[in-house]
């Protein structure tokens, strides 16, 4: 997959079939449009392409610094990468960039610089200054710049309760398996393993302390998770705990994970982690010895889990 960091740095004298949006998450509605897009330019000797945008529209245009999205932008490349798309452009957005009419937007970037021959977007995609383009629009540009436009329905997409903003608060409540469902796959937390305390290592359940970087990732719930990791192409299962670790006064939030039969030195690297399942939320213990406990049940509970998940695949 080629990728661009702007529209200007494309060029491309070849036919396009394109489609739009900020597609934060991914989910199985997106997909839909995106296996549609992938599909259907292959079949037509046309290059996929996909602009996107970073920031998210709403923190530029809201000023709304709280909004957390599902997806770094790099957890975003992988997952459209996996779909098979051919090409990605992560346009900057800026309020100068928001303030395009639909007319320009349309000549300038779906025409001039995509080279547009074919344009498949979802049943509520909206563009333009104030978000005033919509499908009509676009099917009579598409006539007067000749390029074609599809429009994927509610129904194709199939679950009209999907949308980026639900997963959000599913994910903020805990609520894994509901947004692991409408994501269509795991929802997952990407970083790099830092030196802790070795507080767990002390209890006997040893962590990797996970550093994200983006401040705009999303984070779960405080509490106890479940999870797993592909380490060195190998499956590992473990718990997570998110919190402020209340037991031993801790001060700042913290993203722990403990492997279960694994004890290789991870500092350092990289790790994706697919969270599973919400195990309890975070609660302070009159003592490490009762969380010590809660951690030996914590672990039993999270291989009756893995055990059914694995039987179940």
């Amino acid at each position: 997959m080629e990728i661009f960091n702007d529209l200007s740095t494309y060029k491309s004298n070849n036919k396009t079939f394109v489609t739009i949006g900020t597609f934060d998450g991914i989910h199985i509605g997106h997909q839909k449009v995106i296996k549609n897009l992938v599909e259907s330019s292959a079949l037509n000797g046309a290059k996929s392409v996909l602009l996107t945008f970073f920031p998210h529209p709403r923190i530029v245009l809201k000023k709304n610094e709280a909004i957390k999205l599902i997806n770094t932008i790099d957890e975003r490349v992988k997952l459209l990468e996996k779909i098979g798309l051919e090409v990605l452009i992560i346009q900057q957005f800026t309020e100068e960039f928001s303030n395009q009419s639909a007319l320009n937007f349309v000549e300038d970037i779906l025409v001039d610089t995509l080279k547009t021959s074919k344009l498949i977007i979802g049943y509520d995609h909206k563009f333009g200054k104030n978000r005033d383009g919509n499908f009509k629009q676009l099917e009579a540009y598409g006539e007067i710049h000749n390029f074609n436009v599809q429009e994927i329905s509610q129904k194709e997409i199939g679950n009209s309760a999907v949308s980026s903003t639900k997963i959000r608060e599913a994910i903020k409540s805990g609520n894994i398996e509901k947004a692991n469902k409408y994501l269509g796959y795991h929802f997952m937390l990407t970083g790099q393993v830092v030196k802790g305390k070795n507080l767990g290592e002390k209890l006997g359940f040893p962590t990797a302390n996970l550093h994200i970087k983006e401040a705009y990732k999303l984070i779960p719930k405080t509490g106890a998770y479940v999870v797993k990791a592909e380490i060195n192409n190998e499956t590992v299962f473990g718990m997570m705990n998110i919190g402020f670790r209340p037991t031993v006064s801790g001060k700042n939030q913290t993203i722990e994970i403990h492997f279960f039969d694994f004890n290789k030195d991870l500092y350092g690297a990289t790790i994706q982690i697919d969270v599973l399942k919400f195990l309890r939320g975070e609660q302070k213990f009159e003592s490490v010895e009762l969380l010590k406990n809660q951690l030996q049940k914590d672990k039993e509970k999270s291989l009756e889990i893995i055990s059914g998940l694995v039987f179940d695949s």
